[in-house]
């Protein structure tokens, strides 16, 4: 099995905030701005009745995101955000560079994408959410997928699946792939084979202390080679993750196994 740490949800360049730990623990990663999946605004997708646009604006009240923007609804984990069709089930599209990189290093059934994003510590505030004072930055493992098929057909395409950002007309004029979860994970076998996680400290990537691409990876890691990354990456204060990159992809061994089944259970 390989497995893709797989980055994902607002970052410096799309969004410009931190996707939030929202108070009850849950990992809302935002999706990132997208004029062209007309299907999906920031004020149509919805947590617990308060759109994606309103809790963006309490976080952000500058922000230059508006309520009618459209956005990329992918990795598509969260069943409650929106209205569903007959027969949904968790979803994630890749293509161009990134999908070359995935199809260079094998990567296909029964591989495993851990979805990790920018993060950060919110709290309630006179009825708004808000940033926790000095809480910090963070990459947090926010979501996985098992592969159990790989859509790479117009023809292929689903009903259910029509509305995924990655099943339009202009997707499919190039190398394009919708990939959709096993069952329940084969090294897992009572778990679904995809799901959102919630926050906890053994799913955070990040160094306590350091900036959000130096991470705090198990010894064990330095035996395992990552796309992306080399030797060069572990630094005396951390592993140093690579500033661009989709998707890092690597074979773990035994104790890494171990390591991905405690982060999902």
């Amino acid at each position: 099995m390989k497995v893709s740490l797989s980055r994902k949800g607002f970052d410096s360049g799309y969004g410009k905030i931190p996707s939030p730990i929202l108070p009850d623990g849950t990992l809302l990663t935002m999706p990132i701005p997208d004029s062209g999946a007309i299907q999906n605004s920031y004020e149509s997708l919805v947590y617990q009745g308060k759109s994606y646009y309103d809790i963006i604006k309490e976080l952000s009240p500058n922000t230059k995101i508006k309520p009618q923007d459209n956005c990329h609804l992918d990795p598509d984990l969260f069943s409650n955000c929106k209205s569903r069709e007959l027969g949904w089930k968790p979803s994630f599209g890749q293509t161009g560079a990134a999908l070359s990189h995935l199809n260079k290093q094998g990567f296909g059934l029964e591989d495993l994408f851990l979805f990790f994003g920018w993060f950060r510590e919110t709290e309630s505030f006179n009825g708004q959410l808000r940033y926790r004072k000095n809480a910090p930055d963070i990459h947090i493992i926010f979501g996985y997928m098992q592969v159990g098929e790989m859509i790479e057909s117009n023809e292929d395409v689903p009903s259910w699946l029509k509305n995924h950002p990655h099943a339009d007309d202009n997707h499919w004029k190039k190398k394009n792939c919708i990939y959709t979860p096993t069952q329940n994970l084969t090294f897992m076998n009572e778990t679904p084979g995809a799901g959102l996680l919630k926050f906890d400290p053994k799913r955070v990537l990040t160094k306590t202390g350091c900036s959000r691409t130096i991470w705090d990876l198990p010894d064990f890691f330095k035996e395992i080679e990552m796309t992306y990354h080399s030797q060069n990456s572990w630094k005396d204060y951390g592993f140093k993750s690579a500033d661009k990159g989709q998707e890092f992809v690597f074979t773990p061994n035994a104790e890494a196994l171990d390591w991905i089944k405690d982060i999902i259970k």
